[in-house]
């Protein structure tokens, strides 16, 4: 039995033909196998963590629209393997929640009905690009964003619109006896063209989604459907500037006990149940006690949607996260304000730059030179000084210099969380030269039937 219809060509998915438990060994025999050599004194690695979920499990996906042929019908989907231009239709994907599937379906023939093209990187034309859907494993909450090019005339496929739209109409004017000669053919399809605007475009697709929840098609149901303008000649989802067609732009997930609002573009774990796992991980490594008279303060670099900062604010005085996507950063603290948390303050900046301005401000002493805590946060973002810090890279890893930095501060224990083991494996030469070791090493299995795996690493500072 097949895993899904492209199991031979979509590259997604890495182990599909094996048993879970088997995909769990590999995993963890390439961790072991990664860091052994690398790290100093003894490896203290603790094995791999399963994934609640084995499967529907991703709670975000970007999909491309393409065809799978040149010029071919319109597809939608993800890219077919070892290929930059060909797209496959992959409802029937098993990583996400088959509500994705049914929405991605519906989008598709959506348009394809409506005869318009996608946007070809090489001719830097057509309309759609991408379609982003982000859903609530614990909530069912759904958020849908189409992410799209200028609209013009353009935007339209000739081919599609023949097959589709126009040929449709023209049939059904003729039977009406409307239309009898080639010129009059011609001149309806150009009159069909010009009579759909973006607004009309957009609104239709906004009802066909919101048809599907209607007649109970859906798990789940929608927080909101939005569109994004994207006129970038990259090939990637960038925000321009997204407007809300239905709902709101933003919805709901909840984990270990906290609720955090997610905006379409921030940064939140793809695998909620399995997030859950990693941060009761982090927490065990962390082993702060929040019964503690001297509590520490705390640095969660490249905090996203402030999901860690939060999850140890029972344990810290203040808790400071670092984020360079603004509107993560204000879920961040809405989040927390909704949660009732007083002592997280959130910054909006590059980890980098931030960093630097608090090298800048220090003194000789490695302290900040003048100012309260809250004089710092408003002035250029300069935080007091961290007694512990807990990073998560983007999966690049971190800048040089930012580690640097981080070393800098000297502090006794840090915790590094990769979604890429190399990008650990890498920055742990400066660690230990710096006279950090590994102290405890987990991997948690975050991407099941995917060849990617998330590690954890508790580091300490020997004395010297």
């Amino acid at each position: 039995m097949n895993w899904c219809s492209n199991q031979e060509r979509c590259g997604g998915c890495y182990y599909q033909e094996i048993p879970y438990e088997e995909e769990l060994k590999i995993k963890e025999e390439e961790i072991r196998s990664l860091f052994a050599p690398l790290v100093m004194g003894d490896f203290p690695f603790e094995g791999i963590i399963s994934s609640p979920k084995k499967e529907a499990y991703r709670n975000k996906m970007e999909f491309s629209f393409g065809d799978q042929e040149k010029d071919g019908p319109l597809c939608l989907g993800l890219h077919q393997k070892r290929s930059f231009f060909n797209i496959l239709n992959t409802e029937d994907c098993r990583l996400p929640h088959p509500d994705m599937g049914k929405i991605l379906l519906a989008t598709r023939e959506y348009f394809l009905d409506k005869g318009v093209g996608y946007f070809h990187k090489k001719k830097h034309e057509g309309y759609l690009r991408h379609l982003l859907i982000r859903r609530g494993e614990k909530t069912g909450e759904i958020l849908v964003s189409l992410v799209h090019n200028l609209f013009a005339e353009k935007s339209f496929s000739e081919q599609d619109i023949m097959q589709s739209l126009a040929v449709k109409n023209v049939r059904q004017e003729s039977e009406e006896n409307c239309v009898t000669e080639t010129g009059g053919e011609a001149e309806s399809i150009q009159d069909k063209k010009t009579f759909i605007s973006e607004e009309a475009l957009l609104k239709g697709w906004c009802e066909s989604l919101l048809s599907l929840e209607k007649e109970g098609k859906l798990e789940g149901h929608f927080a909101g459907i939005l569109h994004t303008k994207n006129e970038s000649l990259a090939d990637a989802v960038v925000n321009q500037g997204t407007e809300i067609l239905y709902g709101k732009d933003y919805f709901y997930e909840e984990l270990l006990g906290l609720n955090f609002k997610i905006t379409p573009f921030s940064f939140f774990q793809t695998n909620s149940l399995g997030a859950e796992k990693l941060y009761e991980k982090i927490r065990e490594y962390a082993d702060l006690s929040n019964t503690a008279v001297e509590k520490p303060l705390i640095f969660d670099l490249y905090s996203g949607t402030g999901t860690i900062t939060q999850l140890m604010s029972e344990v810290a005085k203040e808790a400071y996260g670092v984020e360079i996507i603004e509107e993560a950063v204000e879920s961040a603290k809405e989040n927390a304000k909704e949660n009732g948390i007083e002592n997280c303050r959130f910054i909006a900046g590059d980890v980098l730059k931030v960093l630097e301005q608090n090298k800048a401000a220090m003194n000789q002493s490695g302290d900040i030179a003048e100012g309260n805590s809250a004089d710092k946060e408003e002035n250029g973002n300069i935080l007091p000084r961290p007694d512990f810090i807990v990073v998560d890279p983007p999966r690049d890893g971190m800048h040089k210099k930012a580690l640097e930095l981080i070393i800098r501060y000297g502090v006794n224990r840090l915790i590094y969380v990769a979604c890429k083991p190399k990008s650990l494996a890498r920055d742990l030469e400066p660690l230990q030269a710096a006279g950090y070791r590994v102290k405890r090493l987990c991997a948690v299995d975050m991407f099941p039937r995917t060849n990617n795996v998330e590690t954890i690493a508790l580091l300490q500072k020997e004395e010297s």
